[in-house]
C-alpha cells in the first residue's frame, strides 16, 4: 500500500515540471523576443518573478515531503492510511499555494495554506515518530 504515495509524488513532479515551462515561457520575451511586446518589452514582466521564486519554494518544503514518502515506500510494514491523506492535503496545497503565489499579492492567505502544507508533512514524520520510538 505504500507505493499509492508515488500518486502524490508524481502528481507534485508534474507541478514543478509546468512551474518549469511556465518560466520558460514567461522568459522568451526577454531571452529570444518571441512574444514580445511591440516596444520590446516582457507582457509577463510582473509574472516571472513571482513563477521563479514559486519553483524555488519547489525545492525547500517539499524535500521532507519527499524523504518521508521514500522511506515508507522503502518500509512499506511502516505505512499507514494517514499518510496517503496528508500526502494529498500537501500535494493539494501545493498547487493552491502556486497559485496563489503567482496570480496574487495575498501573503496572509499564502501563508495560511503554507501552514497547511506545514502541517501535513509534520503529521507524516510526526506518526513515523511515534511508530518508531514505541
Amino acid at each position: 500500500m505504500s507505493d499509492l504515495l508515488f500518486a502524490p509524488m508524481l502528481t507534485h513532479i508534474g507541478l514543478v515540471a509546468l512551474l518549469y515551462v511556465l518560466l520558460t515561457v514567461m522568459r522568451a520575451p526577454k531571452i529570444w523576443g518571441v512574444g514580445a511586446n511591440p516596444d520590446g518589452t516582457n507582457p509577463f514582466a510582473k509574472l516571472e518573478p513571482r513563477v521563479s521564486a514559486n519553483l524555488s519554494n519547489q525545492f525547500e518544503w517539499p524535500v521532507l515531503f519527499y524523504t518521508i514518502c521514500v522511506i515508507l515506500i522503502a518500509r512499506p510494514e511502516l505505512y499507514q492510511s494517514i499518510y496517503l491523506w496528508c500526502a494529498w492535503v500537501f500535494v493539494f496545497g501545493r498547487l493552491i499555494h502556486s497559485a496563489i503565489q503567482i496570480f496574487t499579492a495575498n501573503i496572509r492567505l499564502r501563508g495560511a495554506i503554507f501552514t497547511i502544507n506545514f502541517l501535513a508533512v509534520m503529521c507524516m514524520w510526526f506518526v513515523l515518530a511515534m511508530h518508531i520510538l514505541r
